[in-house]
Formats: C-alpha cells, sequence, structure tokens
C-alpha cells in the first residue's frame, strides 16, 4: 500500500496542446520539466483535441512536435470534444481531464507554463483539490442592475444544492469585494481524480451555460465559464483556497507566463534563464523559431528588448498599462 507522502509525491500531469501556439507551449514546458525536474517520477499527458463536429477545423499538432513530445517521455493523449470544442476551446482543458486514466492524482497545467523548479519537491494533499489564485476580479462584472457579488455567487451554490457557501468566503475580505468570494485561474488545478473532476466541471459548466440562475442576466460567461463552475467543483470535493503546500505554484517551482512579452517585461531573471536555457538545445530550437513569436522573442533578442523597458521591481500597473507600453514601442506579439 502507498503511504500518504509517497502518494504526494507520485502524481500525474496533463496539459493540452493543439495546432498552432499551443503545441510550441507545450513543447517548451515538457522541455523545462525534463530540465528542472528530471527526476519528477508520474506520466506527464498532452492532451490533443481530435477532429470532429465541434472542430470545424483540424486541431491536432504537426507531426514534428508530437514525435519531439513523445521523445521526451510525454503521452499523447487524444480526446474527443462532447461538450464545447471550437466554439468555446477553453473547454478544452475540462474534456481533456474527462479523458485522463482513473484513480490517480493529477496537476493540470496550463500549455502557457514554465516548469522553474523540481516538481518533485511538491507534496500536496490532493484530496484538497484547489487551484491557482493568480487572478483578477475578472467575473462577475459589476453592472449597473446587478444583484450583487453575494447574490450572484450564491445563486450558483443554490444551483447545485451546494452547502456551505458562508465558509468558502474570506472574511479578511469586505463583503461584495470580489476577493471575499471563491474564485480562481484555471491555470494549474489540482485533484485526486482527473476523470472524476472533470466530468463534474464538464457537466455544471455545461448546465451554468445553458441554464445560468436568473442573478446571472447580465454576465458574460465567455471566456470565463471554465473559472465560474471551477470553484463550484473544487468546493463540492472539499477542497478551496490552496495551502502553503501548493506555494510552490505560481512560485519558485512554476510560472504562468501566458504570454512572451509579458514573461520578459515581468518576471523573475530566473523565469528568463530558465526559457532561454531550454529552449537553446538545437532540437527545441528548430521548432520553437517555427512558431514567430518564439523565433523573435527569445532567439532575435526581442525579448531583451522588452525587460529593457521596466524596472521588474516597479512594474507599471494594472496589466494593461504594461500591455500597452510593449504595443507602443512595436513589440507586441502573441
Amino acid at each position: 500500500m502507498t503511504n500518504g507522502a509517497d502518494r504526494a509525491t507520485d502524481f500525474d500531469i496533463v496539459l493540452v496542446a493543439q495546432r498552432g501556439r499551443l503545441q510550441y507551449e507545450a513543447l517548451l514546458l515538457v522541455a523545462s520539466l525534463r530540465a528542472m525536474a528530471p527526476d519528477f517520477p508520474g506520466k506527464v499527458y498532452v492532451a490533443e483535441p481530435q477532429p470532429g463536429p465541434l472542430w470545424p477545423n483540424d486541431p491536432t499538432m504537426t507531426g514534428d512536435v508530437r514525435t519531439a513530445l513523445t521523445e521526451k517521455g510525454a503521452t499523447l493523449l487524444p480526446f474527443e470534444n462532447t461538450a464545447f470544442g471550437h466554439a468555446y476551446p477553453h473547454g478544452n482543458k475540462i474534456e481533456a481531464l474527462c479523458a485522463m486514466p482513473g484513480g490517480r492524482p493529477f496537476l493540470f497545467l496550463d500549455s502557457d507554463t514554465l516548469i522553474t523548479g523540481d516538481l518533485s519537491r511538491l507534496a500536496p494533499d490532493f484530496d484538497r483539490p484547489a487551484a491557482s489564485m493568480r487572478r483578477t476580479g475578472t467575473w462577475p462584472e459589476q453592472e449597473l442592475y446587478w444583484p450583487g457579488y453575494t447574490a450572484t455567487w450564491k445563486s450558483l451554490y443554490d444551483k447545485f444544492g451546494l452547502e456551505g457557501f458562508a465558509d468558502t468566503l474570506d472574511t479578511d475580505q469586505p463583503d461584495e469585494y470580489w476577493q471575499r468570494y471563491l474564485y480562481f485561474n484555471a491555470g494549474w488545478v489540482i485533484g485526486p481524480d482527473a476523470p472524476a473532476f472533470g466530468t463534474r466541471w464538464r457537466d455544471w459548466a455545461v448546465d451554468i451555460r445553458d441554464a445560468p440562475p436568473d442573478e446571472l442576466v447580465l454576465q458574460s460567461l465567455d471566456p470565463w465559464l471554465d473559472q465560474v463552475a471551477l470553484p463550484l467543483v473544487i468546493h463540492s470535493f472539499g477542497g478551496g483556497r490552496p495551502g502553503p503546500d501548493l506555494d510552490g505554484l505560481d512560485g519558485d517551482l512554476t510560472c504562468h507566463y501566458r504570454l512572451l512579452p509579458l514573461l520578459y517585461a515581468r518576471e523573475s531573471d530566473h523565469v528568463v534563464q530558465v526559457l532561454e536555457q531550454v529552449s537553446a538545445p538545437n532540437k527545441v530550437k528548430k521548432l520553437l523559431k517555427q512558431h514567430d513569436p518564439f523565433k523573435r522573442m527569445i532567439y532575435q533578442g526581442r525579448g531583451q528588448k522588452v525587460r529593457a523597458l521596466f524596472d521588474q521591481d516597479n512594474l507599471p500597473k494594472p496589466e494593461r498599462k504594461l500591455r500597452n507600453r510593449i504595443k507602443k514601442e512595436g513589440f507586441w506579439m502573441r
């Protein structure tokens, strides 16, 4: 029998990749994992949506990238979209979890993530699901005649018969302030069983999309649907905000950079060093250079020019100002 300490460090990673930018991000993520956590004991699944009715164009990766991923020990995981697809690609992460083998602790990572430390040191309680707190107050949006944060969120807990809404509140934050309410970025998610978690996440997201409570009448669910359903699912499995055992995620073990201009502008010297180190080997470089933003940012020095624009200890806020400065200088790419 596996004891708790062993189980904590023995988990699988899943990410989504498809043709275009995501396949190159996935290759970079896997390359950084192998460089920074060479003794990671779990499997790495690269989930790939397949052509079908919900994908009018073929979303599968190119053969050279697929080969490179498998050479680095990744397991390709084809999956069919049953609920989302091209109309809502954020749903890929949900449907990928549904396709995973059952009975194993999992860590889902967005493809635009860099492994910056030894993930083998990560030892969280996977029986208490959690997700990234590196988020802003993107949902719900304050509207003139809306019912407020409490009524909006509580309507969702009530919709699915979830008890303990009051227990999800961060009472150190003021009433009707967005940080008081359980809300995550879905850039990373952990849990004890991927298909069980993913199936509930899919079913509840579809139910919210197709039959939202009246309190959501003024709210947009695109692109926020996955992050609206996520706190409900995490709470239903007995989880909540991440504890100190997960500080390494969005900390010294991973960096969810989102786009390379943002990475160069605001992340630490260590993150930039890891990026340039893991992208340097010729086999990786040859492929990453096929994606123009990677070619220009990493290999032609545009990223370092972006970095020179900012004092990383005194960055402009909000992020929009940072983006606008990069665009003004003509260095923005995505």
